[in-house]
């Protein structure tokens, strides 16, 4: 079996193995298998001979549910954004063989992943599930990533095939790219799984591409997918992504994940009528056959939540955090110093910061930022915790202000208790006796998909699933004002709601408007694009001390609320600016008195919708202010799955490290890097915007789109290389990270193989470790072309050094390969093409850090020179004898 995983797809035994399966199939057998009838959980048991199918997602870990004695966990590995971060081929093929390994001690049979959507909106949903901005970094970690789960037997199915890259209107929305974009961006990692990795499945995605569905594209699925990059295995739909019937048989879908099946009788009848033939149902079948007899379930070599997966889970954390800033080395701090040590942040407690959605792992164990110091520093230090500010769940995806927190408010009859009280109805109407009466910290909601159980990271008691899309929900609270001033207040209300004031009603949302109205409402503004839920917003002067009783009212009572969705609101304020609730003040004064503090913030991201802003929800930002004002010895731990917005907090922030979403060691990764005990390696696979608006796409059209389309007008140009061809500089750029050590680059030379026609291309460099200690650098390698100022990742390599080491770095460049670091796209030729003239290539520590450089002189059509005008950065130009 060593070999067999990337012999499936060009053996000659196991396709006369599927042709015999197939014989002994009826058509109604075959209706069914294409139709997902034959998995394990459901009831239809497939006839002899067919091997058992069982499905799982997987992204970032097996998503299992509790059955029986069962509890359905799993290692919960760091999310795939941070595998990225580590630039690390041989932890890709650590990570997918922990993938590989617990599918089949589960028994199952296809893992639903990697995910290799290129991050080309910051704000889109679920950044976290795939490997960054840039192809030639997810191509180089989903082959070793696929190539170990199948290695244990498991097919990998990979998505989401493709433009799929962002989650509003994921459902519907029409992409529009260009040939060049779509061949150089988006394919990229597709073909080199399906080449070099020889991936079973393809997953193919909601969104419609040039007007068609992608389940329904035969362009896309079998033109680019089949024919020009050979892929011999199934596609499956996403679930419910199948809107036809003979359609999409014919346009090169295989397998049908669906509640509510286009196929199944449908397709059957379709067969019977002659509009789908039985041959095209037979081609179908070999495909979902080939790698299933091909790649056959082994023995289960490792149980659930090894200790061996334990520590890949680990390493890909500690390894994956990038550090951003390192103000007068603050950075690692000394335990020998440290007798009380502050851990602050809303959820610095918990290991709840991961990504919602289907890429959701329930782990078996886990350890937080709080746990990790308090072992690490129990015996020689006190480690103290505060919040500051409430949980960060789902209703951080909702515009708006942040939401009023808990600590200002009081439940009506409960003096001494945050928040607020609530009774629930399982009706828009508020008719009966509630059926749920608690209390609530905010008055926020973004019910629907994340209340699907296993979907969303929960600290807190979810709500009954039986209420129902339309609910109506009554808060009432007690708001002592904090401090004086002008507060602006706001609600989110998809739905009808109201917000009272004593006796006076500031702010009412309307419900639904009718047919060609306006959507109407009480408040001094409301901003709405159209979608999403709108929001309503009035000022209001408070003087410090008053009270206020609040009743607020909410109905979703929309005709188009469902199960997905369903009620949206949140009661959101903006105080006058330094003010302090009574969570940052006990936060705060905790700061005050301690020698160091580690504040942990975080964002929520996951499928379903994409983030409203950059920015850190729940008044995160107001906490870092305030924390770093009482102690300038603060550092910063980002938890995200993509980039955040910095601007508005980090200037008197010592030290901030990005996090990204750790999984279960996300705890021990800070905690050794913050100490020193692991100097920080990770780099940055995305780049870090100014803002929202300071990012390559800069209009409607681009993102979200408009007219249920959205044009990806920036062509090749995405995340930095957008950033360089626009003039728009990132906050923290693609590539970056910085290290305990400092490291020096020089001697940038190039050496032209022998190869004819294409010959190949060796970047030789000296990298120098100039630091005290021992570290490990990403040493980058771009390529200039001569029509555009931005540069091109074509290679890296992960280089450790000791304090004062120096050591030559060779960085090979195939043109001939897949990747192929010169060429660009033709349209006309329809194929690939070097175009003539004089290229730059760059060596450095970042896309936007490159102190070395050399050019490349291109004569003609793959014909390559070294131009004999020197380099810039020094006289040193190597030939091969």
């Amino acid at each position: 079996m060593t070999g067999r995983h990337l012999t499936w797809d060009a053996s000659a035994d196991v396709d006369a193995r599927v042709d015999a399966l197939l014989a002994q199939l009826s058509l109604d057998d075959k209706v069914r298998l294409v139709s997902g009838q034959f998995i394990r959980e459901r009831t239809d048991v497939g006839p002899v001979g067919l091997p058992p199918f069982h499905l799982a997602d997987g992204p970032a870990g097996l998503r299992r549910s509790p059955s029986g004695g069962d509890p359905g966990t799993a290692t919960a590995l760091p999310a795939p954004i941070a595998l990225a971060a580590t630039w690390s081929e041989d932890l890709a093929a650590a990570y997918g063989d922990v993938l590989g390994a617990e599918a089949a001690a589960a028994g199952h049979t296809v893992l639903l992943g990697p995910a290799v959507d290129i991050a080309r909106a910051p704000l889109a949903g679920r950044t976290f599930e795939s490997f960054g901005e840039e192809p030639l970094l997810h191509a180089r970690l989903v082959v070793p990533e696929v190539q170990a789960i199948q290695r244990r037997g498991v097919q990998a199915s990979l998505k989401h095939y493709v433009l799929n890259n962002q989650e509003h209107a994921r459902n519907s929305v029409d992409v529009q790219a260009s040939q060049r974009a779509l061949r150089e961006v988006y394919l990229p990692p597709f073909e080199a799984a399906v080449r070099l990795g020889h991936v079973a499945s393809i997953m193919a995605s909601y969104n419609r591409a040039d007007g068609q569905f992608l389940c329904a594209n035969r362009a896309l699925l079998t033109d680019v997918l089949r024919g020009d990059l050979g892929f011999r295995g199934w596609v499956v739909s996403d679930f419910g992504a199948n809107h036809h019937t003979a359609e999409s048989v014919h346009a090169g879908l295989d397998w049908e994940l669906s509640f509510a099946p286009k196929w199944g009788e449908q397709l059957l009848q379709a067969v019977q009528r002659g509009e789908v033939s039985e041959a095209a149902v037979d081609e179908m079948v070999r495909r979902i056959l080939r790698p299933t007899v091909g790649l056959p379930p082994l023995a289960r070599e490792r149980a659930m939540n090894d200790p061996a997966s334990t520590d890949v889970a680990l390493r890909v954390a500690q390894q994956s955090i990038v550090l951003l800033k390192n103000t007068s080395a603050m950075l690692p701090l000394d335990r020998t110093t440290i007798r009380r040590l502050a851990v602050i942040g809303a959820d610095a407690q918990n290991v709840s910061a991961a990504g919602g959605g289907s890429a959701l792992v329930r782990p078996d164990s886990g350890t937080s930022v709080l746990q990790a110091f308090q072992q690490r520093l129990g015996a020689t230090a006190e480690v103290q915790f505060a919040r500051g500010v409430d949980h960060v769940g789902a209703g951080a995806l909702l515009p708006g202000l942040p939401p009023v927190p808990s600590s200002v408010m009081a439940p009506v009859g409960e003096p001494g208790v945050s928040g607020w009280r609530a009774e629930y109805w399982p009706n828009p109407t508020f008719d009966g006796p509630p059926c749920v009466t608690r209390t609530d910290a905010l008055v926020e909601l973004n019910r629907g998909f994340f209340d699907f159980p296993g979907f969303t990271p929960a600290v807190t008691e979810p709500l009954p699933g039986d209420l129902g899309p339309h609910l109506s929900v009554r808060w009432r609270g007690t708001f002592t004002v904090p401090a004086s001033g002008v507060y602006r207040f706001s609600l989110t209300c998809a739905g009808s709601g109201r917000v009272v004031f004593g006796e006076t009603t500031l702010l009412e949302v309307h419900g639904a408007p009718p047919q060609g109205g306006l959507l109407t409402g009480r408040g001094d503004g409301m901003t709405w694009d159209g979608t999403g839920a709108p929001v309503f917003t009035v000022e209001r002067y408070c003087t410090q001390g008053e009270r206020h009783d609040v009743l607020i009212e909410y109905a979703a009572d929309l005709p188009e609320q469902n199960f997905l969705y369903n009620a949206q609101v949140r009661f959101g304020w903006h105080p006058p600016d330094g003010t302090l609730t009574p969570d940052m003040q006990r936060a705060r004064d905790l700061a005050r008195d301690a020698d160091a503090v580690v504040l942990v913030a975080r964002t929520f991201e996951s499928e379903a919708m994409d983030r409203p802003d950059l920015t850190l929800p729940n008044g995160q930002e107001a906490l870092i202010r305030a924390i770093c004002a009482a102690n300038p010895r603060t550092v910063v731990v980002l938890m995200s799955g993509g980039p955040v917005e910095t601007g508005s907090w980090e200037a008197g922030v010592p030290a901030v490290l990005e996090a990204w979403f750790g999984g279960q060691a996300q705890g021990d990764a800070v905690a050794d890097v913050v100490l020193g005990e692991v100097n920080p390696s990770g780099r940055l696979p995305l780049s870090f915007p100014h803002d929202a608006a300071s990012t390559p796409l800069q209009t409607v059209a681009q993102y979200p789109g408009e007219a249920g389309q959205v044009h990806y007008s920036e062509g090749v140009h995405v995340g930095y290389r957008g950033h360089a061809a626009l003039n728009l500089p990132a906050r923290y750029p693609f590539g970056f990270g910085l290290s305990y050590t400092t490291f020096e680059y020089s001697g940038l030379a190039l050496t032209l193989g022998a190869e004819r026609p294409a010959a190949s291309l060796t970047a030789a460099f000296t990298l120098r470790n100039a630091g005290g200690t021992a570290g490990t650098e990403v040493a980058q390698v771009y390529l200039q072309r001569p029509d555009s100022p931005a540069v091109k990742l074509v290679g890296w390599a992960r280089v450790a050094l000791d304090a004062g080491e120096e050591r030559r770095v060779h960085v090979r460049l195939d043109p001939a390969s897949t990747e192929r670091p010169l060429s660009i796209w033709n349209d006309a030729l329809h194929g690939w093409e070097i175009q003539p003239g004089r290229y730059t290539l760059h060596v450095g520590s970042s896309s936007a850090d490159l102190p070395c450089r050399h050019p490349l002189l291109v004569t003609s059509f793959r014909r390559l020179a070294l131009d004999p005008s020197p380099p810039a950065d020094g006289p040193l130009l190597e030939r091969k004898p």
